[in-house]
């Protein structure tokens, strides 16, 4: 399980894991030159000519090692510096020895622009220690990084970024950050998306056991992480193993909403499902999913009692289903009558807010909040750090799991635990994934996994289809296509 570690940690760990592994800092640096290098190969020709831009730290270091091993792949290389050579750290100087004279390695001040399409510069000046904002000729030459129309990749951290803290000042605008083992803080706050870019985690080999005594309980949920999550299912396995999920909203309008979430359920595997929602929307969702059963409440235009939902494992609720009195009858009943598995999402997350005496139903419930409705919640914060404490806090003291959707979808624990998750795309930012992912978690509650393990897992899966069906219609994909790529993230990851 990788971890999520603070930036001060970050050359204690290193240290550490020499220390376990028997191995130089300059075998680790190498470890990493080569991870960045086979990544950069994959994504970039070696028509390109490479500019990095090293400071005489260890990142330096970093970047001489890239430069090296880019220039034996066939790359045009150039490695610009800034620093005192005579001050270098001893991993740098030993990189620079080992760079061929055949890179140009020289000094800021005589380096001379040149933008072209055909230019990558790799921004290699500073890694984790930054810890005040960029000065004199640093801040000069991140600055015009910046005006260049050339790619960006940041190695390890864009430089004048902190890792733990919102930034102050300038720092590189990367359009890919390239960081080691795993993510550092501040590369997960959207304050920090403009310089951060495409954030990509290249695993270097530090074993886990190293960081079995860091306990700051941020945790990167990836593929490694979310394939033992799911259960295994045998030969003799019918429908009713695979879960009864009821999923309940809709009204006059935003019949769509619970449409949509009830196509998730299944796509994500749940072996019956049904929908309660008002009258208006039975043809609607009976028409365009045949395999789903509706249950028709008594209103026309939105849902309301009378209700029965001892018989189903899990419960999904709110997509569609409207603030007005009926709704929240409805919710107050279900949250006070049943105790199965539950996800809260939508409009039952609006009522909720407005109706706080009901908190004390939350606990093991699964909540969905965007980030307009985790403040209604919650409260109004400043900034994502604050959220994020917020958000830990409220999960801790209301014993549920809180998802706190959003680039690097945040789920927070009872047990103070957050787990950010690495799949998804800007894409998903359109009309009715929120309700698709409604679907998909109680979906995996009602195959019996943990309301731990379906947040994760739910996350991730709807992050991963939203990146399949991104793949040929960019920001023209719907919620509906989301759905549709379900199934192919279980082969992906190859789970049953």
């Amino acid at each position: 399980m990788q971890k999520i570690v603070s930036g001060k940690l970050v050359k204690e760990i290193d240290e550490a894991y020499i220390n376990h592994a028997q191995i130089t800092s300059t075998q680790l640096m190498e470890r990493a030159a080569v991870a960045f290098s086979d990544w950069f190969l994959q994504l970039f020709s070696t028509d390109m000519r490479i500019c990095i831009f090293v400071g005489t730290g260890n990142n330096g270091g970093d970047g001489v090692a890239i430069a090296r091993l880019l220039w034996k792949s066939g790359y045009r290389v150039q490695v610009v510096y800034l620093g005192d050579l005579s001050k270098a750290s001893q991993d740098f100087n030993i990189n620079r020895n080992l760079l061929p004279e055949k890179v140009h390695f020289i000094p800021y001040e005589v380096y001379s622009a040149e933008s072209s399409e055909k230019e990558v510069l790799i921004d290699a000046l500073f890694g984790v220690g930054i810890n005040r904002p960029l000065e004199g000729v640093y801040k000069e030459l991140v600055k015009q990084i910046n005006q260049r129309k050339s790619t960006v990749v940041s190695v390890d951290m864009p430089s004048g970024l902190p890792s733990d803290s919102l930034i102050e000042g300038d720092a590189v605008e990367a359009t890919y950050t390239v960081s080691f083992q795993f993510p550092k803080f501040s590369l997960l706050l959207p304050e920090h998306a403009r310089y951060t870019g495409k954030l990509v985690v290249k695993d270097i080999g530090i074993a886990m056991d190293v960081l079995k005594d860091v306990d700051q309980k941020k945790y990167w949920v990836g593929p490694d992480m979310v394939k033992p999550l799911h259960k295994n299912f045998h030969t003799f396995s019918h429908k009713g193993d695979f879960g009864k999920v009821l999923l309940i909203g809709g009204s006059y309008g935003k019949i769509g909403a619970i449409l949509l979430t009830t196509k998730a359920a299944l796509r994500a595997g749940a072996g019956l499902v049904s929908t309660f929602c008002p009258s208006c929307g039975v043809e609607i969702i009976q028409s365009n999913i045949p395999e789903a059963m509706v249950v028709p409440g008594t209103g026309e235009r939105e849902v309301s009692l009378p209700l029965d939902a001892s018989a189903f494992d899990a419960l999904g609720v709110g997509p569609g289903m409207g603030q007005g009195g009926k709704a929240s009858e409805l919710l107050d009943y279900v949250l006070k009558t049943y105790q199965q598995p539950m996800v809260l999402d939508a409009d039952a997350l609006n009522l909720l807010s407005a109706n706080k005496d009901w908190y004390g139903y939350l606990e093991g419930r699964v909540l969905t909040p965007h980030l307009k409705e985790f403040e209604r919640l919650a409260g109004p914060c400043e900034d994502h750090i604050q959220r994020l404490k917020l958000a830990k806090s409220f999960a801790m003291d209301h014993k549920c799991i809180l998802v706190l959707k959003g680039a690097f979808t945040c789920i927070n624990l009872p047990n103070g635990e957050q787990y950010f998750n690495s799949s998804g795309t800007p894409y998903l930012g359109t009309g009715g994934t929120g309700d698709a992912l409604t679907g998909i978690i109680t979906s995996f509650l009602g195959q019996g996994y943990s309301s731990a393990n379906a947040a994760i897992a739910g996350v991730f899966h709807h992050g991963l289809a939203g990146e399949i069906a991104a793949r040929d219609k960019r920001k023209g994909i719907l919620a509906s296509d989301v759905i549709e790529a379900l199934p192919a993230t279980f082969l992906e990851l190859d789970v049953n």
